[in-house]
């Protein structure tokens, strides 16, 4: 999908909740990916960890490139890697059509940044919980995608830190309408709302869709409810 598709496909249709793929059954992905296609999703979101940037180690490329054989949504992948310019290319070829790297990982990302809108995906920068907006907000031009994390990066399952409420905010207000924002971590049925509230388009949701028995059901709640605001 190109850059322009998929930008439009997500601000059309935001507030957009996608399933974070780190806890689906990977023993079954085939069984998975049809499930959540027939929940309606309208993306996935794929977790990539390489045990050096964060303690957590999980898959890369090949799984990147597995899901996309299975299905033509857009593919959102979140590279909490430690050496993010050696592989955008690799991602790209894979099928990533959004990708996101850490701005905790590189001194100036805007050359990374614009090298992803050249291969025609969405350039997106993400920041952990602890990292302060103005860390970012001289590259914010460079950027589709801002992702702030509302948990501490690295591991599913966390509670939420309504302190991203704030960060999303004023990302809202200093990168404007058009910078799609997304959140990451303790999203649920008691906090959705709250993030959409606070200017989130993209709402990256793991446990509680992938421990729920009906995909469909789960996906259904939690977008009427952040639908709501």
């Amino acid at each position: 999908m190109s850059r322009s598709a998929c930008l439009d496909r997500f601000r059309d249709s935001a507030p957009l909740v996608l399933p974070s793929m780190l806890l689906c059954d990977f023993g079954n992905l085939h069984r998975e990916v049809r499930l959540l296609e027939e929940a309606g999703v309208e993306g996935l979101h794929l977790d990539v960890m390489d045990g050096h940037f964060v303690p957590n180690l999980t898959y890369g490329m090949t799984i990147v490139r597995a899901v996309r054989r299975l299905t033509d949504l857009p593919l959102d992948v979140h590279l909490m890697i430690s050496n993010p310019a050696d592989y955008l290319t690799s991602f790209r070829e894979a099928g990533a059509d959004v990708i996101t790297i850490h701005a905790e990982t590189v001194a100036d990302p805007r050359p990374l940044l614009r090298e992803i809108r050249q291969l025609d995906a969405v350039s997106g920068l993400a920041i952990d919980i602890l990292t302060p907006i103005s860390r970012i907000t001289d590259y914010l031009d460079d950027c589709d995608l801002v992702l702030a994390m509302s948990v501490a990066t690295g591991f599913g399952g966390q509670e939420f830190d309504r302190g991203a409420l704030d960060k999303m905010r004023s990302l809202r207000e200093t990168g404007g309408n058009d910078l799609l924002l997304q959140v990451d971590g303790g999203v649920n049925r008691t906090t959705v709302t709250s993030c959409a509230e606070a200017g989130a388009d993209l709402l990256v949701v793991g446990s509680a869709i992938f421990r729920q028995s009906d995909y469909g059901s789960a996906v259904d709640e939690l977008q009427t409810l952040a639908r709501t605001v």
